[in-house]
């Protein structure tokens, strides 16, 4: 088995005197992408939130390998469903910027930035700005920015959300490639379950109120995927045991 990289032990988060997720307890391998899904206002990003270190559980642990992480902002990096690109700022300027937060200087920040641009499918956009480039390019500009900011692990809040469904599968692809060369290990949080089964090693479903995790999928196809995979029974087979365990703790919009 693949050594843990990230895990939480009991988490359980309260606002305003309402419990929002209790007793969360996930791990992610090294190498893995796994899945959190369940309904609209479960804890989710709640979850997300604390394991970044944004916000302080009422209990319970974030272990980043076998470092305790918990309340400490800046150890994993997060991506959120908007790219957040700055439009003043040129691509290469965008996605350096962890580096330069870390101190490193401009021109090194740059230099080392620009080092991925080829292998984020990237090349030749060093100088564009934002509003120059694609959707599917900017998501890909905000996923190396993501991966400068701390290379083992990322959280990532829907990133595909915003994509048309063409751009999507290739940016499906493209991520899964890029995860396997740079051996990422991703928490990928999605309402999309078509999404899940297709990018996921495992899947959490985190139902109820409060959000507790009720059933971990493991998904046995290897990668990549086959291409005639999101049609075949056995991806039928993982959706109808999907969405009959959502439908038992809540109600959720189908994909």
């Amino acid at each position: 088995m693949r050594e843990t990289v990230l895990s939480t032990k009991g988490i359980t988060k309260s606002f305003d005197g309402r419990k929002i997720i209790e007793d969360v307890n996930i791990e992610l391998r090294r190498g893995e992408l796994v899945s959190l899904l369940g309904v609209s206002g479960g804890g989710k990003t709640t979850l997300f939130n604390v394991i970044a270190g944004l916000s302080i559980p009422d209990a319970g642990t974030v272990l980043l390998k076998d470092a305790d992480i918990t309340g400490k902002p800046g150890k994993v990096s997060y991506m959120l469903q908007k790219d957040l690109l700055l439009p003043y700022r040129t691509i290469v300027d965008n996605v350096a910027l962890p580096l330069l937060i870390k101190g490193i200087s401009k021109k090194k920040a740059r230099a080392q930035a620009s080092s991925y641009f080829h292998q984020f499918g990237l090349e030749g956009m060093e100088k564009k700005y934002p509003s120059q480039l694609s959707g599917g390019m900017k998501q890909r500009a905000a996923l190396l920015r993501t991966y400068l900011f701390s290379g083992d692990v990322a959280l990532l809040d829907e990133p595909f959300s915003a994509l048309d469904m063409l751009t999507k599968g290739a940016v499906h692809q493209w991520y899964l490639d890029v995860m396997e060369q740079i051996q990422l290990s991703t928490l990928f949080v999605t309402h999309d379950i078509d999404e899940a089964v297709l990018l996921s090693d495992r899947i959490y479903l985190l139902t109820g109120r409060p959000g507790k995790i009720t059933r971990e999928i493991k998904i046995d196809e290897p990668k990549p995927r086959r291409k005639d995979f999101s049609l075949s029974e056995e991806f039928l087979s993982y959706k109808r045991e999907i969405l009959r365990e959502l439908e038992n703790g809540g109600s959720m919009a189908r994909t």
